[in-house]
């Protein structure tokens, strides 16, 4: 549980902020993240980690969060920079956009995990912090359906994916998709095995290249 310390910090704050990310591990696609500032006058049953709420209530209960909250913001990274970035550092720049965006400013910024972002505020990491923080239970929930959502729009833009079901996780349907379609421009090229890909289609126009132009490689 949280150190006295921290839970004395929590205490005293009026406004405190939960920040959560969705989208580490995907092959494709951004990484979200929410800032949530609950209203303590207007409480919210039934919150908790996204990942154990079924697609219609997540839908519901975001709805019931931005509507009940003191304030609430998404803020994301591109693929571009997450290859550039890296995952982490990426989905710590979702973050301290997402807190950086919300309109009513926090005392306290709560952070689901190990680490936290570089932001102005006083904050605190806490491991699996969306199983019993209400805050960042709201922004994890919040987050979910806000990826879900695009990729299910991307689904239409990048058929034959499956994008819509998976939302871009390494599901065999996804990787039998990547070895027959090839990879899109909001596929990770850092990440494994789409980096392979790129490596086997560069090698297959040289090749061609090669062939086409007389060009012998020994």
């Amino acid at each position: 549980m949280i150190k006295s310390l921290n839970e004395l910090l929590i205490n005293k704050a009026d406004l405190v902020a939960g920040v959560d990310e969705v989208g580490r591990g995907p092959l494709a696609g951004p990484v979200v993240a929410a800032a949530v500032i609950l209203d303590p006058n207007k409480p919210i049953d039934n919150l908790c980690d996204s990942k154990k709420l079924t697609a219609k209530q997540r839908l519901f209960l975001s709805k019931k969060i931005k509507l009940y909250s003191l304030a609430w913001s998404i803020g994301r990274a591109e693929v571009g920079e997450i290859d550039k970035l890296n995952i982490l550092q990426a989905s710590l720049l979702a973050m301290k956009r997402a807190i950086e965006a919300l309109a009513v400013k926090p005392d306290i910024v709560l952070v689901d995990g190990k680490y936290t972002p570089d932001v102005d505020f006083k904050k605190i990491a806490i491991i699996k912090g969306d199983n019993f923080i209400s805050e960042i239970s709201a922004a994890s929930i919040i987050a979910k359906v806000e990826r879900d959502n695009e990729m299910i729009a991307l689904d239409k833009i990048y058929p034959g994916y499956g994008f819509s079901s998976h939302k871009g996780y390494p599901t065999k349907q996804h990787l039998e998709s990547l070895e027959k379609l090839g990879i899109t421009d909001i596929h990770r090229c850092t990440f494994s095995p789409v980096s392979k890909y790129i490596y086997i289609e560069f090698y297959y126009e040289f090749y061609s290249f090669a062939f086409t132009y007389g060009i012998f490689i020994s």
